[in-house]
């Protein structure tokens, strides 16, 4: 994966395929690698061009342990796109990947030919309020969890009770997440970006064409919180995934590759009017 000086930061980016382009946002904690176990794949047999990155925080791509903001990761975005010379691209974003790929539509929508919007929302909640607080609280002590304890915790709050109740499945999950550390300055980083604010009326202003995938036994973005942020979303369209958490993308990729390539299969071909 190639390194892209762009918006003064390093970014580690992987460009595949051939076709219109799409690019990947990856959510908080994980890197654009994630996609290519499922997504990538099957974009690129339906005659894509896919673009991968790992955001800010997530090494190679420069930490910044200094903070940062979602516009400045919608500037990354952007910065990605001129460098690349994509123009009008479709976008694919999961939980804080969704939150950047949402801001991006809004304030570039002559660069967003479509957008998905995976285990997202408008707004944080109480409980998600409390969370991100205590999440960030935890960082900032100091303390370092037992990795497998931090895996236990991570499955039990992403994973959906069908994988759960897997004895054989969860193993190798445990397994997964217990590996999938992340650099701790990046961490704090990205943790900066949480609580989500109330975007609610804003988003009604986004006039790209959006699609919401939600996963049904989601904790961390319940689904209700994405049928709300679609019926916000003027003309958007809303998907539940059955037996699906937080990482339903892994969990239940076949559904949601399918979602998404109906969606994107509904735009008129580029150069015809919509």
């Amino acid at each position: 994966m190639p390194l892209a000086t762009v918006n003064g930061i390093r970014l580690n980016y992987e460009d595949s395929g051939s076709g219109e382009p799409i690019v990947m946002i990856m959510g908080s904690g994980s890197g654009g690698r994630a996609w290519h176990m499922h997504q990538v794949p099957a974009l690129k047999a339906a005659g894509y061009r896919v673009i991968t990155f790992d955001n800010r925080g997530i090494p190679p791509t420069d930490v910044c342990a200094q903070g940062f903001t979602i516009q400045d990761m919608v500037a990354d975005v952007v910065a990605l796109i001129g460098r690349l010379g994509l123009g009008q691209v479709r976008l694919v974003g999961t939980s804080m990947g969704a939150y950047v790929a949402q801001e991006l539509a809004l304030a570039r929508p002559d660069l967003v030919r479509q957008a998905v919007l995976m285990a997202s929302r408008a707004r944080s909640d109480a409980l998600r309020l409390a969370l991100a607080g205590a999440e960030r609280e935890l960082h900032e002590s100091g303390v370092s969890l037992p990795t497998r304890y931090r895996a236990v915790i991570q499955a039990m709050q992403s994973l959906s009770p069908r994988t759960l109740d897997d004895e054989r499945g969860v193993v190798d999950w445990l397994d997964v997440l217990e590996m999938s550390t992340q650099d701790a300055a990046g961490q704090g980083a990205q943790l900066g970006l949480e609580p989500m604010p109330d975007r609610r009326d804003a988003y009604t202003g986004i006039s790209v064409p959006c699609h919401v995938i939600s996963f049904a036994d989601d904790l961390i973005t319940p689904a209700w919180a994405g049928e709300e942020l679609a019926a916000l979303i003027p003309g958007a369209g809303i998907e539940v995934i059955p037996d699906a958490g937080h990482y339903g993308y892994l969990e239940n990729p076949e559904p949601v590759n399918k979602s998404i390539l109906e969606f994107f299969r509904s735009a008129a071909p580029v150069g015809t009017a919509d």
